[in-house]
């Protein structure tokens, strides 16, 4: 399908904020799928395009992160291996049956994430002797949901590492990003074998997404736990209205 120049530019700068605030809190397809189906993409093609452009943005802060030893590099491997898989499952299954049913349940999850967030806690120190064991299976469901629906996952795994490591949020949020760049990029896979993703809208914005992304990992780090809380907060506040909406 035809896309203007003047449309694509528009849709990178929706890629561009949207590169940010996922680095930081997650969240960024609030602004890209929306902005692509008011480009006029059918709904399929639209969430396909997203993958191609958002994965560019998870390599930029997942590096971003990396670099700056925001990650835990022994729990990494794993992360990221039961992410792919995970997410490879949920797209398999997003062929299948529909994934609105999963909305009221969403709102309660990020319901509870807010709660949890909005109360300041202290880095836990070591790790809880089960956490590792529970890493693999909680990033594969995580993984899952992601390549299934989506929405708030960025959120769901920032808390899920305070929660399993004592992870500051800034810290979490570095190490969500293993994750988050393992969905994105066995979805993209999936979608990309079967020429789903309508590349010339997907690249330029998939260069404003990294861009964006690196910057806003390097402000995660920067400003530290209490920017990082109040953009998760803000973040997971507009998901639940806009899902409460949406069910309306």
């Amino acid at each position: 399908m035809e896309v203007s120049t003047g449309v694509i530019a528009l849709l990178a700068l929706a890629a561009f904020a949207a590169g940010l605030v996922d680095a930081i809190a997650g969240g960024g397809g609030l602004m890209t799928v929306p902005a692509l189906l008011a480009a006029g993409l059918p709904p399929q093609v639209a969430l396909a395009t997203n993958k191609g452009q958002a994965s560019f943005g998870a390599v930029s802060s997942f590096t971003s992160f990396w670099m700056r030893d925001g990650i835990d590099k022994r729990r990494a491997p794993i992360a990221f291996a039961c992410g792919f898989v995970g997410s490879l499952a949920g797209a398999q299954v997003l062929l299948l049956i529909r994934p609105e049913p999963l909305k009221p349940v969403v709102l309660v999850l990020l319901l509870v994430a807010a709660g949890i967030v909005s109360y300041p806690r202290k880095p836990g120190g070591e790790a809880r002797a089960w956490a590792m064991a529970a890493l693999g299976p909680v990033t594969f469901a995580l993984g899952f949901y992601d390549g299934f629906f989506g929405p708030g996952v960025g959120s769901m795994l920032i808390v899920a590492f305070v929660l399993l490591f004592g992870d500051s949020l800034t810290r979490a949020s570095g190490n969500a990003k293993v994750t988050n760049l393992a969905s994105n990029l066995a979805a993209l896979a999936l979608f990309a074998s079967r020429g789903a993703v309508l590349w010339r809208i997907a690249l330029p914005m998939a260069a404003a997404n990294a861009a964006g992304a690196f910057v806003g990992a390097r402000l995660a780090v920067k400003r530290g736990d209490r920017f990082v809380r109040f953009i998760v907060l803000l973040v997971v506040t507009t998901l639940v209205l806009k899902m409460a909406w949406d069910l309306v």
